[in-house]
C-alpha cells in the first residue's frame, strides 16, 4: 500500500522530516508544503537528507509555498493545488504529519 506523506512544518524546528524519511516506503511519495519547503534550501542538512533518501520522482513541493519563500524547489517537483489533489488520488492513502 502506497502512502503520500505530507509535511508542512519547518525541518529546523522538530524531527518530523527525519522521522518521515525513516518510515518512508520504497513506493511512497513525500509532499512538502508550508514551512517544510525550507528543507529544499541547497546545502542545508534537511536538503542533504532528502538527497540521500533517493526520492527521485517521489518528492514534491507545493509551488505556491516555494514562491512565497523564494525557493526554486530543487530537487523536488513543484506542484499546484490541482496536482496536489491528483497526487492524493494516485496514492492509496495520505498521511499528514501534524
Amino acid at each position: 500500500m502506497t502512502t503520500l506523506h505530507v509535511i508542512s512544518h519547518s525541518p529546523f524546528g522538530d524531527e518530523r522530516l527525519a522521522s518521515c524519511l525513516r518510515l518512508l516506503g520504497q513506493d511512497d511519495g513525500l509532499l512538502l508544503c508550508g514551512d517544510a519547503v525550507y528543507a529544499l534550501r541547497a546545502g542545508s542538512e534537511p536538503c542533504n537528507k532528502l538527497l540521500a533518501a533517493n526520492l527521485e520522482g517521489r518528492l514534491y513541493a507545493l509551488d505556491e509555498d516555494l514562491q512565497a519563500r523564494a525557493l526554486n524547489g530543487e530537487p523536488a517537483q513543484a506542484v499546484d493545488y490541482p496536482a496536489f489533489v491528483e497526487l492524493s488520488l494516485r496514492f492509496d492513502k495520505v498521511n499528514t504529519w501534524l
